[in-house]
């Protein structure tokens, strides 16, 4: 089995990414659980795992480095926290105008999700962005990478529509905020820390603090993807020197998959 894994690394992650987060809804189905339970841990305890079947403490290591990586200059800081803000409240603009947002909500739920690691962003984010990326990256363009990765993240996603705590276009909107985070993540030089920001954020500052009606709340997951879509293609089409290949990453024989730590650039 260990032999398995270290040849086949990123299938196994994303294997047991899947497996760990859907194990609860499978035993729901046979009648052994009494609720549906999605584990949105899954990505962080699939790389812990294989990080130690693979590469062990150099490939800790590595992803403490990512996950700590802090001196990224700060208007990349201001991008983390804003852009996921910022594309809230261009929906709700486009859901009816002004709005009244829960400012102390939102944060203090910013603050958990960047704590509490079975929940949202940091659950998902030392996976997605931590462990897979560096390793698609190795083997794809930037662009590719995220594009697959979008994908897979978005699958992974699903069983929460048949459970109704997320929308069938949820899944779009996951796809195409994985390309985003993708390219914050290369932008900031490999900084998993950065996408963990703007990951909590975006869980945080939700249309639920925005007092929304469950009729505004419908539109607003539309209109949301909508914009997050819209800034994808934007990112890809205007900067395009992100996604030609990733800063700093070289190509490893060993399938090490390390992200050398060269300084980030500015937006």
């Amino acid at each position: 089995m260990s032999g398995w894994i270290r040849e086949h690394r990123l299938a196994a992650f994303f294997i047991l990414s899947y497996a760990l987060a859907w194990a609860g809804l499978v035993f729901y189905a046979a009648g052994l659980l009494s609720e549906p339970l999605f584990l949105p841990c899954g990505p962080l305890l699939a790389t812990l795992v294989v990080i130690g079947f693979a590469e062990g403490r150099p490939g800790y290591r590595r992803l403490l480095g990512r996950m700590t990586r802090w001196r990224v200059g700060w208007p990349w800081w201001l991008v983390a926290v804003g852009l996921p803000v910022a594309m809230v409240l261009a929906t709700a603009l486009l859901n009816g105008g002004a709005v009244a947002p829960a400012w102390g909500a939102a944060v203090l739920a910013t603050g958990l999700f960047l704590v509490n690691p079975v929940g949202g962003a940091l659950g998902e984010e030392p996976g997605w962005r931590g462990y897979a990326v560096p390793g698609l990256q190795a083997r794809w363009s930037p662009l590719g990478s995220a594009l697959v990765l979008g994908v897979l993240v978005a699958g992974w996603h699903a069983p929460l529509v048949l459970t109704g705590q997320l929308g069938a276009i949820g899944l779009v909107s996951t796809a195409a905020i994985t390309v985003v985070y993708s390219w914050l993540f290369n932008r900031t030089g490999g900084s998993a820390l950065l996408t963990l920001v703007a990951h909590a954020v975006q869980d945080g500052f939700t249309f639920g603090s925005l007092g929304y009606s469950p009729a505004d709340l419908a539109r607003a997951e539309y209109l949301y993807c909508l914009v997050v879509v819209t800034v994808a293609v934007l990112l890809v089409a205007v900067d395009r020197a992100a996604w030609r290949a990733a800063p700093g990453l070289h190509r490893p024989t060993d399938r090490s998959y390390p992200v050398v730590a060269h300084g980030a650039r500015r937006p």
